[in-house]
């Protein structure tokens, strides 16, 4: 069934409410007040939201209750802001912008930013734990949780960026550019889609197909990412264009041309609606956000 709803009302009302939702959380637990500021300041930078949205997204597809997948996807914004605060520190990318704001640590330090980072990291699977909602069963917390955890420690994000430190400064080949953005970017947009399912009680072939649509979707973002820097502008994406090249990464350009990349951006598009095509769900809003992947700005 299909709401009816365009993806803008969709996603105006949904970002609102996680926007909402993940500040109430922070604000609610018990903790120096100087960290809480951290946190929050962090988690209201902006951004996109995708990943929450994708919960949704999900969610609707299979007609239930978007509401369902609010831990969810607070605990899952909550690891992507923390990745971004440490990513952020001098000691990886010694970033000062992030959406067009001072960094985290520009305005509260190093050490509160590491903190802060480290609490949203902990506080999310806090937060799966503690849902209150009668529809979500110990068993999907545990499998939430199980899945988030993969997906944001050494086998998922955490790895990814470990290779994609190790690889600076060397020529990657194509199947080493995919294992970091497969890792470092598409495991968490993977586990968004993947807990959506979980909550919406979903079967393993559905589940199969929609992670296959995830992985497409990741490798994607992850392109789209890297033309950017080469063909964005500062003042839409909110940080300096640029930096892969100054920072001696390899990326899709600079291995396959940039329009090379610009191709292996729609093949990997085309793939991730056909895996959409086959769960035989309402997916109009997943493909709606994975052609607004393909041709975003920032």
């Amino acid at each position: 069934m299909h709401t009816g709803r365009t993806y803008e009302a969709f996603s105006r009302e949904h970002k609102m409410l996680i926007e909402t939702e993940i500040v109430a959380y922070v604000r609610a637990i018990q903790a120096p007040a100087i960290l809480k500021e951290a946190m929050i300041y962090s988690l209201e930078a902006g951004g996109k939201r995708i990943r929450p949205l994708l919960v949704f997204a999900v969610l609707a597809a299979f007609g239930k209750d978007t509401r369902l997948g609010i831990s969810a996807a607070a605990a899952i914004e909550m690891i992507h802001t923390y990745s971004l605060i440490h990513d952020d520190l001098p000691s990886m990318d010694d970033d000062d912008l992030r959406r067009g704001k001072p960094t985290n640590h520009k305005v509260y330090g190093e050490a509160n930013a590491i903190l802060s980072g480290d609490a949203l990291l902990t506080y999310s699977f806090q937060v799966i734990a503690e849902s209150t909602n009668p529809e979500i069963s110990p068993e999907m917390k545990v499998e939430l949780v199980s899945e988030l955890a993969k997906a944001a420690g050494a086998e998922g994000m955490v790895g990814g960026q470990t290779a994609d430190i190790e690889g600076e400064n060397k020529q990657l080949s194509l199947k080493d550019l995919e294992y970091i953005h497969e890792h470092k970017t598409g495991r968490l947009l993977s586990v968004s889609i993947l807990s959506g399912a979980i909550v919406a009680g979903a079967n393993e072939e559905q589940r199969r197909y929609l992670l296959q649509f995830s992985r497409h979707l990741g490798l994607a973002f992850q392109i789209r990412d890297d033309i950017l820097d080469i063909e964005g502008t500062e003042e839409v994406i909110g940080k300096p264009v640029g930096s892969d090249s100054s920072n001696h990464k390899t990326t899709y350009p600079s291995l396959l041309t940039l329009e090379g990349a610009k191709l292996k951006l729609q093949e990997h598009i085309g793939s991730a609606l056909r895996q959409l095509e086959e769960t035989n769900l309402d997916t109009a809003l997943l493909k709606e956000i994975t052609n607004l992947i393909a041709a975003r700005n920032h």
